[in-house]
């Protein structure tokens, strides 16, 4: 009986307690689970064959999202992300599909009734065809396009959301669409991807503004609007100069860049953190692109992967955490996750990344809440269907849902709030 005690008393002394109001949940997006988004520039390079696999149908969460919601509930969630899809509710130039407002109107309210607090994404890395062939996000004046569906959708749903995110990693979108020239348009232009980033930062500006105010004239409590900003720790491999520059750089450019232009005009309520794991620099030869893309190819200071070959740094998070300190804002962490077969580490990664979260907790740092990527396998855009990322597996072929044991075990972080 004393040694039950004593074991009691320890286990509660050293239990990582989060606060009882954090946010637990997991997050989709749009193209990635729903199916059949005809009107996308993303499907649309899918039927010319311009990637690897196509989305089809996906995971069918248009139809199925009640399910889905269900388990999301049945797993202690208390919010759920997940992203409006622009060419639905807009499919051509001005014609506004009420049936599909309708659909996520359903979708808001069901999370609702289920307790889930929505987290509502604008923009996640699709654009209606009608958009892209005008120029998309490349033409300044084509904000105009994106900021009518914000204030569309914003003010159909304000009533109803607290948390918006205007635009998903606009830095992954900008270097992968005009600078790698791996997702639609497939386009190899540093011009261009400055462009394009700058384009976004102004479109989330513009949006932040625009929510606010339909805020204020429907005297609605006032809105938490932040970006889904894509944050690595960028690490060195060998203590030479060229390397520790790139470090210097892509962390100001990469991973403050953003967040900075974004303070200074005030427009983040909170910082919304996508993390996944290390970058280690090894730079070939000068040059702004080697400084900005050179890696390591040598799997030196080797760490756990993925699937995809992503290092698995916990303590990155940490730093990153500390590193966003100083710019005195909340922050929710908007993705984190891992894409493997082996479950194991799934929730190896998930408890190493919740204990580095504490612990910057613990010296001083806001956090609101967690919210892992992602709720269900699903198309990994360039990637295809190939990397599982979910607590939920799903079998394509029947499209049933089967949570994982890691999920079961976050599900027990999430209600009890102790890891």
């Amino acid at each position: 009986m004393l040694g039950f005690s004593f074991l009691r008393c320890y286990n509660k002394f050293y239990m990582k307690q989060f606060p009882h109001n954090f946010l637990w949940g997991a997050a989709t997006s749009a193209h990635q689970v729903e199916g059949d988004n005809f009107h996308n520039d993303w499907w649309l390079a899918e039927q010319n064959h311009a990637l690897r696999e196509a989305s089809g149908q996906a995971c069918r969460h248009y139809e199925l999202y009640a399910q889905d919601f269900q388990i999301a509930k049945e797993l202690n969630h208390n919010c759920h992300r997940f992203s409006i899809e622009w060419s639905r509710v807009e499919p051509e130039d001005g014609k506004f599909d009420f049936s599909a407002i309708e659909h996520y109107r359903h979708v808001i309210a069901n999370l609702k009734d289920q307790g889930i607090e929505p987290v509502v994404t604008l923009l996640h890395f699709t654009n209606p065809v009608w958009f892209s062939q005008k120029g998309g996000w490349a033409k300044f004046k084509l904000q105009k396009y994106f900021l009518r569906f914000v204030n569309k959708i914003v003010g159909e749903f304000a009533g109803e959301v607290k948390f918006w995110i205007t635009i998903n990693e606009p830095l992954v979108y900008s270097s992968h669409s005009f600078l790698l020239g791996a997702w639609p348009p497939k386009e190899h232009s540093l011009f261009k991807t400055a462009k394009v980033t700058l384009n976004l930062a102004n479109a989330h500006i513009k949006a932040y503004r625009i929510i606010h105010k339909i805020y204020r004239d429907k005297s609605l409590n006032r809105p938490m609007v932040s970006i889904s900003a894509n944050l690595q720790a960028f690490e060195i491999c060998r203590p030479t100069l060229k390397n520790r520059l790139a470090v210097y750089l892509r962390h100001k450019l990469y991973n403050l860049y953003f967040i900075d232009e974004l303070k200074r005009k005030r427009t983040l309520d909170y910082i919304g953190v996508n993390y996944y794991g290390r970058n280690l620099a090894d730079v070939e030869k000068w040059g702004i692109k080697h400084l900005l893309l050179d890696t390591c190819p040598y799997n030196h200071h080797p760490l756990r992967k993925n699937s995809l070959g992503w290092d698995i740094y916990p303590q990155g998070l940490y730093k990153l955490m500390i590193a966003l300190k100083k710019y005195n804002l909340p922050i929710l962490i908007t993705e984190n996750g891992v894409c493997t077969e082996d479950d194991n580490l799934r929730w190896d990664y998930i408890r190493e990344h919740l204990e580095e979260l504490f612990k910057a907790m613990e010296e001083g740092v806001e956090v609101l809440g967690y919210i892992y990527w992602s709720l269900m396998d699903n198309f990994e855009w360039d990637k295809g269907f190939g990397p599982r990322f979910g607590l939920v597996h799903i079998d394509y072929r029947n499209q049933k849902r089967t949570i994982k044991p890691s999920a079961r075990k976050l599900a027990q972080v999430a209600q009890s709030g102790e890891i």
